[in-house]
């Protein structure tokens, strides 16, 4: 019995080592140590909690501590990532948005249960909640000045380019009406305070505003999230016809590169430094005074390398601004440097590595235009 043992976990750890089964199947997270033996994956801690909360769908064991029968082996081995992924991501909308295993936890179990338990993925054209190009529902939006979350009318278009969100249900007129292209989404359930929390951003004026939204149910917020996706993908094959889907796909949704708290001081750099929150959106850093302002109190483009933009670690010598925390920064730019600090050393580090990814890329010729329209800048 020892023996069959022996030969039955040796041929697990076979199936194992395959080059395909060393990234989760589902978020990409090397070096997985569990798997489902009714699926046959590979995946992660994280991943098999979520197929753990859907067990008429998967069965999942540790492969370190769990035992495992010839049975289940022979399965992984006939079905494995490679095979059981070119099942259930047969036919995923290119526009669709597939988590890693950075993203939260709303975003990778709706991406799970889309593949294995609504088998959204496995047949060419079917139709999807986020791909006919209208959507109309209730999200629950905080307001802007008492912070209080209200349920309003949202409704995105495909046919007339934009979204839009109503005060009251039966409303004729929108409180905002906003093109489809200059709308970011991105999912922020510790900044909202609620799992399913969702941040709207769009520019008006060239400036930035925020909408902070989120819905009961997850796979509704995920399915407003891919269908803005949809409409904003549409929209740009039409907008940009010689664009290859890889580029446009590019150019949807993205996720901040940096959040946090930091110290600022103003243009002259002689006054008090102050505690403000910052985001670095591609190449806008806004600063705010909370996390979930509407509006951005200030921000400023953050250009190439080769058009004179850098990041220096430290302050300027001489630096004359009372400030509490120690570890500065300075963004040298071709109009003036502005100076901000940051209470350690890793939130030192982990800013400039993200404005350095940013300046270390050459500028496009929408973001040069975007920079001559943007007169905003940070006021003390």
């Amino acid at each position: 019995m020892a023996g069959v043992n022996e030969r039955t976990m040796k041929a697990l750890k076979e199936v194992w080592k395959r080059a395909e089964n060393s990234l989760c199947a589902d978020c990409g997270k090397p070096d997985p140590d569990w798997a489902s033996s009714t699926l046959g994956v590979f995946i992660c801690l994280s991943c098999s909690g979520i197929h753990r909360n859907i067990p008429s769908i998967s069965k999942v064991k540790s492969l370190k501590m769990d035992c495992w029968d010839n049975a289940q082996v022979q399965f992984l081995a006939k079905h494995g990532n490679a095979v059981t992924k070119a099942i259930y991501e047969a036919h995923i909308p290119i526009y669709y948005y597939q988590p890693t295993y950075n993203d939260c936890q709303v975003l990778r179990e709706q991406w799970i249960r889309a593949k294995y338990e609504r088998k959204e993925f496995t047949e060419p054209g079917k139709q999807l909640p986020y791909s006919d190009g209208v959507k109309e529902g209730i999200l629950w939006k905080r307001g802007r000045d008492n912070g209080q979350f209200l349920p309003r009318k949202f409704l995105l278009s495909e046919r007339e380019g934009c979204l839009k969100y109503f005060t009251k249900q039966d409303a004729k007129e929108p409180k905002i009406n906003v093109k489809i292209d200059v709308i970011n989404a991105t999912f922020q359930p510790e900044k909202i305070g609620n799992p399913n929390g969702l941040q709207i951003t769009y520019l008006k004026d060239n400036k930035t505003r925020n909408i902070f939204v989120y819905h009961e149910s997850g796979k509704e917020v995920v399915d407003w999230f891919n269908a803005i996706r949809s409409v904003q993908f549409h929209y740009l094959k039409v907008a940009f016809p010689i664009a290859s889907d890889n580029e446009i796909k590019n150019r949807l949704t993205r996720n901040f590169l940096k959040e946090g708290y930091m110290e600022k001081t103003g243009p002259k750099q002689r006054e008090a430094f102050k505690k403000r929150w910052f985001t670095l959106d591609h190449r806008r850093l806004m600063y705010f005074k909370d996390p979930l302002d509407a509006f951005a109190k200030g921000e400023v483009f953050v250009g190439s390398g080769e058009n004179g933009y850098s990041v220096q670690k430290g302050l300027p010598s001489g630096t004359q601004g009372n400030f509490s925390w120690h570890h500065g920064i300075t963004i040298v730019t071709p109009d003036r440097e502005y100076l901000f600090t940051c209470e350690t050393e890793t939130d030192q580090l982990e800013w400039i590595r993200a404005f350095t990814s940013v300046i270390n890329q050459a500028m496009t010729p929408q973001e040069y235009a975007s920079k001559c329209l943007d007169a905003v800048s940070f006021p003390s």
